[in-house]
């Protein structure tokens, strides 16, 4: 997505995701014109929001990759969101490269063909969180983790993490129940991912 295309001022990043890509970084990114910068600066020099030479660095490094990373991850999550959707022990697989996906139309037209991302959401059919700690203990190649987007392909359990503050019932009025997982793919042979998915969702029953 492009956001100065649709006519945003500014536009704010997590380098700390693909971005940087590699999960050594915490930093953020506001791009915007220069006039707006202005402002920006003095609230940066007062507040003291500036990064470190080796963050700064390293986020710089991962920009250099991101074009190839962020292709490969994109190739693989159609991959794993087309096999898991064949799956009987997966009630729903959420990933805008699908067509059943809701806003299937919308990716399409604000992507442009460049890939719809690497993230993958996916609930595991009659799961509760005992059902899918097990699974997420069985995983050997995908890495539980509090962040994403990175290299690896790591997952995330939105009910005990991103949204823990809610009640179930809020979470449910969100379509977060306590059987979905969050997921990440990363840049390993997608025929591996799928492997330690397939054995993960075995030991969930």
């Amino acid at each position: 997505v492009r956001p100065y295309g649709l006519g945003a001022d500014y536009v704010v990043h997590s380098a700390t995701k693909y971005l940087s890509g590699h999960g050594d970084v915490l930093a953020g990114v506001v791009a915007c014109s220069e006039e707006a910068a202005a402002g920006l600066r003095e609230r940066q020099k007062v507040l003291g929001a500036n990064l470190g030479p080796q963050e700064a660095w390293l986020a710089l490094r991962g920009l250099k990759t991101m074009p190839l990373r962020v292709r490969e991850q994109c190739r693989n999550a159609a991959a794993v969101a087309g096999w898991l959707g064949e799956q009987e022990a997966v009630a729903q697989v959420l990933y805008p490269g699908r067509p059943d996906h809701p806003q299937h139309e919308v990716a399409t037209r604000l992507f442009g063909g460049r890939g719809y991302g690497g993230m993958i959401s996916l609930e595991i059919r009659g799961a509760g969180r005992a059902e899918v700690f097990r699974f997420m203990e069985a995983l050997r190649l995908v890495q539980p983790a509090t962040t994403l987007g990175d290299v690896y392909s790591l997952v995330l359990y939105p009910a005990m993490s991103s949204h823990r503050a809610l009640t179930a019932e809020q979470r449910q009025s969100l379509g977060i129940g306590d059987g979905l997982v969050r997921l990440s793919v990363g840049i390993e042979d997608p025929d591996d991912i799928i492997a330690d998915l397939e054995q993960a969702l075995r030991a969930a029953r």
